[in-house]
């Protein structure tokens, strides 16, 4: 299989090359959030309820995505292009940030990662 592009904080890594932190406070701490989604046959299985869902979660512990519905909906469909993914496995992850050690989230700046699994091949225009 070929290299994953990884979409972390608006850039694409390769595998190698994508790294969270250690002081990363969804590492240290399971302080973030994540959603796992498919994609079958070229298209993003349900991702506005799955984005949705994202956000729920995140609100739920008052974490707040640094970006909007619409910006994570198209770094998906961008992110399986990619990848040329057609058939896998989409794990969106938001944490709360690189912070020293101790539990006070104020001082945090919010972390989003991307990453695919699954057959490569195009994703078609239109598959949101």
């Amino acid at each position: 299989m070929t290299s994953l592009n990884i979409y972390i904080d608006g850039k694409y890594f390769d595998e190698q090359n994508a790294k969270v932190s250690v002081f990363d406070h969804g590492l240290l701490y399971g302080d973030g959030i994540f959603e796992g989604i498919r994609a079958y046959h070229g298209r993003v299985f349900n991702l506005k309820e799955h984005i949705d869902r994202l956000f729920y979660s995140a609100k739920a512990i008052l974490l707040t995505i640094p970006m909007s519905h619409e910006e994570m909906i198209r770094a998906v469909v961008a992110t399986c292009r990619e990848n040329q993914l057609r058939d896998g496995y989409v794990r969106l992850i938001v944490t709360r940030g690189v912070g020293g050690l101790g539990l006070n989230p104020k001082s945090l700046q919010e972390s989003v990662g991307d990453y695919h699994r699954g057959q490569n091949s195009t994703l078609s225009a239109g598959d949101v």
